[in-house]
């Protein structure tokens, strides 16, 4: 029986991200039969990721959790774990730091990022699975899935779509879920994709 949290609608296996041709830092985000508009990393998609180089990293990437803003908006439908966002959270991404790239409470003496923005990037975040398990120093940190700024500009190496079609997805999102960044389609097993 489906829960208010719970989405009415079939569920997503994959979902792929592709750079434009024409512009590195802007791509297409497929989702089934949906296709949204998507802002990335100023440097494209890249295979080497590394810590500040303004890339997006070329990977298949688990879906970690869904944070959100409990101010901003109801909480959305659906499968993943959701984690409220507080005024002390952040991001640790000083790759020398023992805590790099995993959530921290402010204030943190290392460098880290907000994750309670007022620019509304942040709503509603995606936590993906990139270089977490373990972290590997210098290789990158806090790759999520967010809002996109006006005019689709660049992220730090996100993948960020309009807000009304970050909501849309999550709603389409579970556990199960993978994120293919710069990968071909791939045929998963029950035909499901």
């Amino acid at each position: 029986m489906a829960t208010s949290h719970t989405p009415k609608k079939r569920l997503l296996a994959s979902i792929r991200v592709f750079g434009l041709p024409s512009d590195r830092a802007k791509g297409r985000l497929v989702a089934g039969r949906l296709a949204f508009r998507c802002a990335l990393g100023p440097a494209g998609i890249v295979a080497s990721k590394r810590e500040g180089d303004g890339a997006t990293p070329r990977a298949e990437l688990p879906l970690r959790r869904l944070w959100r803003r409990p101010d901003r908006g109801p909480r959305p439908p659906t499968l993943l774990e959701v984690r409220r966002i507080r005024h002390d959270d952040g991001w640790c991404d000083a790759s020398g730091d023992p805590r790099y790239n995993r959530p921290v409470r402010l204030p943190f003496g290392a460098s880290h990022e907000l994750m309670w923005r007022q620019d509304g990037l942040y709503d509603l975040v995606v936590e993906l699975g990139w270089n977490d398990r373990p972290a590997q120093a210098g290789r990158g940190s806090a790759i999520f899935m967010h809002a996109a700024r006006p005019g689709f500009t660049p992220t730090a190496g996100c993948v960020a779509l309009a807000p009304g079609a970050l909501r849309r997805l999550i709603a389409r999102l579970g556990p199960e879920t993978v994120l293919r960044i710069g990968l071909p389609p791939q045929k998963l097993r029950g035909g499901r994709r």
